[in-house]
């Protein structure tokens, strides 16, 4: 047996006609007889309507058509191209008796014996054999055919008239009308259903049949206060929307009815810590009269504290609604609720109404977690954000009963707020790979295509729809960071006001502080860069085309060399180069990198964060080009040494919105140290010059002050009372102890309305 025939893709509707085009030009479709086709179809498994050619041995399975021929084994390999078949005549077979003459002709023997006799069918004896011996061509025997098939058409128009019937045993003509008329039919009825299977691939591949939620649409602003709102919820009926602003100073809860022009703040500084961009703080109960949100109790760090409470949507007294829940969402018929605790994983919980819970349908992995929980309109699905906090994220969704959890999206980057306009179109927000967004996407959860919806510089921080899907509320915001420094007297152990740090720059965070000058990164159209402060005088040290700096660079103790993390064309990188930018080079790009890198006492070894087995865990990076070692065992990242070299720091995992400082030894064995917990957001630390006396950010979300912690005694004091709209994300502190750098975020926001247009 021949070779197994090839398969040929199509990649474009295009390629395929023209493939087609040449394909066809070779076809010789007269029909093989049944019982060729029998056992062709037994032999091959193709499918019972495929239509049998005459041609080369070639196979396009996946169309059901098939070129038959006997196959050669030395030529049994076809070529891609498809060459027609070679002119070469091979030798004709000779039918050397009167059996296999009547087998070729599909008759019996008497039959062609009366044909021989009667009409001239051509028929060779050997002269010196008996009569019985004869033989024939098969060429002869087609040509007789054809030409007795002429004299039948016209000889049966006169026997119709006088009644005579023509011989029902006539051969079956070699080109007659109809196999002419089906030679040209089948070739084309092929062809079409070719280039329709090959168009309708592609275009679903390609996601031709997607339209736009969006076009059409009509966006009316809310809310233009200048600023700062955030996490808009949106009723039901789509008729109140509920956010988070700080139009009265503190942030607070408020509700307007739309198109009212009025507004209503239901909270009035009653819930101190409101913000919480990892979660969908604000919603509405199913009947819309309540509006609820998440809350963190005054005074508490502790994620067993987090709640639900809730306000009437005409104001009154705020009260608890789902106790030790951070998030909740209810089905579209508000009859089930789904909500997540605080504890490690999130765990997700489905429930009848607000009746207790059995046990969770899900728990995330160890170091992940699961936010925004979303009901399908169908309630079959519950969709969910899952991965590592801020920026390794995606949509996932798992069946309300529960389950394996699937994979909705692959970002790996910042995803939030997902919603569903209906049971197939999904809705959320997500960065681009460089860093920059969030912005709105779109996506048929069948075919898994996704759509960017919006264009522009404006980020987009929340997400929310009405029950139908008509009605989104979303807001929009405009970020600006910038630098500021302050005077730190380690003997008053106090510090001065801050004030900002001119730029040349459209930007400056992360900021990082050497001997005599700062470090800091700035974003331009494609990449971030590196840049160099000294004097007034800023100087750029590193850029990359398309590069994300991960983390903040990190400072030798001398001043003299800087490492730094950069993802670039897929790719993880830790780098390594003079404080001057001179002679950058990589020390690894084989290892999952994430979040600051630290250099060891003695400068021969870089420790940094690396996604081992799904979670963060330090490892050691020697410069002299070691295999990286594991440093901690446990979940670890952002790794501070204190000045003698006795110990580092880490950051442990999130709980709620906390984090665990903890501590080991140089030779990676834990270390015991006074308890500290901290808020998400700020993982940086560092120590004041020849102390034990540990320097961090700590406070509420949006709201930070710097605070000196001494590990020996556990005691703790306040260093700086930043205003309230002052929200610091970032900081360092100069090697002699004196001087600080923070990072500040501003935020212009407003809350819009967008109504889709009818479908």
């Amino acid at each position: 047996m021949g070779r197994a025939p090839a398969l040929i893709a199509f990649p474009t509707p295009w390629s395929c006609i023209r493939q087609i085009s040449r394909l066809t030009a070779h076809f010789d479709c007269r029909a093989i007889s049944p019982a060729d086709q029998t056992a062709l179809r037994f032999n091959t498994g193709v499918p019972s309507n495929a239509v049998f050619c005459r041609a080369s041995p070639v196979a396009i399975q996946s169309f059901h058509l098939i070129w038959y021929a006997p196959t050669d084994p030395e030529n049994s390999m076809v070529d891609s191209s498809i060459n027609p078949p070679s002119a070469k005549k091979p030798p004709e077979k000779r039918l050397d008796s009167w059996k296999e003459i009547a087998t070729y002709l599909n008759r019996d023997v008497t039959t062609v014996q009366r044909w021989e006799k009667c009409e001239g069918m051509p028929v060779h004896r050997h002269l010196h054999d008996k009569r019985g011996s004869v033989y024939a061509f098969p060429a002869e025997l087609d040509g007789w055919a054809r030409s007795r098939q002429f004299l039948l058409v016209a000889e049966g128009r006169s026997r119709q008239n006088s009644g005579i019937t023509a011989d029902t045993h006539a051969p079956p003509p070699a080109n007659a009308p109809g196999n002419t008329l089906w030679r040209w039919i089948v070739p084309l009825l092929v062809f079409a259903s070719v280039v329709a299977t090959c168009v309708s691939f592609w275009m679903q591949r390609t996601d031709r049949f997607w339209g736009n939620p969006i076009t059409g649409a009509r966006f009316e602003a809310v809310t233009d206060w200048g600023g700062l709102e955030q996490a808009a919820a949106i009723s039901r009926d789509g008729q109140f929307i509920a956010f988070l602003s700080d139009r009265e100073g503190q942030m607070d809860v408020w509700v307007t009815q739309v198109g009212s022009g009025q507004f209503h703040n239901l909270t009035h500084g009653s819930a101190p810590e409101l913000v919480n961009p990892s979660v969908r703080t604000l919603g509405f109960s199913p009947d819309g009269s309540l509006v609820t949100y998440w809350v963190r109790k005054p005074g508490i760090s502790q994620g067993a504290d987090i709640g639900i409470w809730a306000v009437p949507i005409l104001g009154g007294e705020p009260r608890p609604y789902l106790d030790g829940a951070a998030e909740c969402d209810w089905s579209s018929d508000g009859q089930m609720l789904a909500y997540h605790t605080s504890g490690p994983g999130d765990p997700l919980f489905v429930s009848a109404g607000k009746q207790p819970a059995g046990g969770p349908i899900f728990v995330a992995p160890d170091g992940l977690h699961a936010h925004f929980p979303t009901w399908s309109p169908d309630k079959k699905f519950i969709y969910f954000v899952q991965g590592s906090l801020p920026d390794k994220l995606d949509v996932w969704r798992i069946p309300a009963s529960g389950g394996a959890p699937e994979r909705i999206t692959s970002y790996n980057s910042q995803v939030s707020y997902p919603i569903l306009l209906n049971r197939r179109t999904l809705v959320y927000l997500a960065t681009d790979p460089d860093g920059s967004g969030p912005w709105l996407y779109m996506m048929d959860v069948e075919r898994r295509i996704p759509h960017r919806l919006s264009g522009g510089l404006d980020r987009y921080t929340s997400l929310a729809a009405s029950a139908n899907g008509r009605r989104l509320a979303v807001t929009l915001s405009v970020p600006r960071t910038s630098l500021w420094n302050l005077h730190i007297d380690p003997s008053r152990e106090t510090a001065s006001a801050p004030a900002p740090i001119t730029l040349t720059t459209s930007s400056g965070y992360r900021p990082r502080l050497g001997p005599d000058f700062l470090l800091y990164l700035s974003a331009g159209a494609t990449s971030e860069s590196i840049w160099k402060l000294v004097n007034g005088v800023t100087t750029e040290l590193w850029r990359g085309e398309g590069a994300e700096i991960i983390g903040g660079p990190a400072i030798s103790a001398d001043g003299r060399a800087i490492a730094f993390s950069v993802r670039q064309n897929g790719r993880l990188s830790l780098y390594v180069m003079a404080s001057d930018g001179a002679n950058p080079r990589i020390l690894t790009d084989s290892l999952d990198l994430q979040g600051d890198p630290a250099w060891e006492p003695d400068e021969r070894a870089l420790i940094t964060a690396v996604v081992d087995h799904g979670a963060p865990r330090l490892f050691r990076v020697q410069l002299n080009g070691s295999p990286p070692v594991p440093f901690v065992s446990q979940q670890s990242s952002d790794p501070a040494w204190a000045p003698d070299g006795s110990l580092a720091l880490y950051s442990g995992p999130d709980i709620g919105t906390t984090f665990s400082v903890k501590a080991v030894k140089p030779d990676g064995s834990a270390l015991a140290i006074p308890p500290l917990t901290l808020t998400r957001g700020a993982r940086h630390l560092t120590f004041l010059p020849g102390s034990r006396t540990l320097v961090v950010l700590r406070g509420e979300l949006q709201h930070k002050n710097l605070w000196l912690v001494s590990l020996d005694t556990g005691n703790e004091l306040q260093l700086t009372n930043l205003p309230a709209d002052f929200d610091a994300r970032g900081f360092d502190v100069s090697p002699d102890g004196h001087e600080a750098v923070l990072e500040r975020i501003q935020d212009r926001s407003e809350v819009v309305l967008v109504t889709l247009a009818r479908r």
